[in-house]
């Protein structure tokens, strides 16, 4: 085997390995979001999951809990003094 044919057949092997372990992280984050909840009042600022009607996108917030919200297991916010289920749309 040459070896420029070595290199080619690793790159490729290389690719897909890529690409399957980043199927992989998908699948699970979709199943993640399955057992998670919302959770408002309690976010750092700059470290909020998603925008709010002042802001477009996570990452954000200017200071910490008010109405921005992130992902926590569901049934834990309840146990976190501050925070509040967001409801989701229905």
């Amino acid at each position: 085997m040459k070896q420029t044919d070595l290199v080619i057949r690793s790159a490729i092997a290389s690719l897909l390995a890529v690409g399957l372990a980043a199927a992989g992280t998908n699948a699970v984050a979709k199943d993640d979001k399955a057992s998670m909840e919302k959770c408002a009042g309690i976010a750092k600022a700059g470290k909020n999951d998603c925008g709010t009607s002042k802001h477009a996108c996570s990452g954000q917030s200017k200071a910490d809990g008010g109405d921005e919200w992130v992902y926590v297991p569901k049934g834990a916010c309840d146990k976190i003094v501050g925070g509040s289920v967001v409801a989701g749309k229905k």
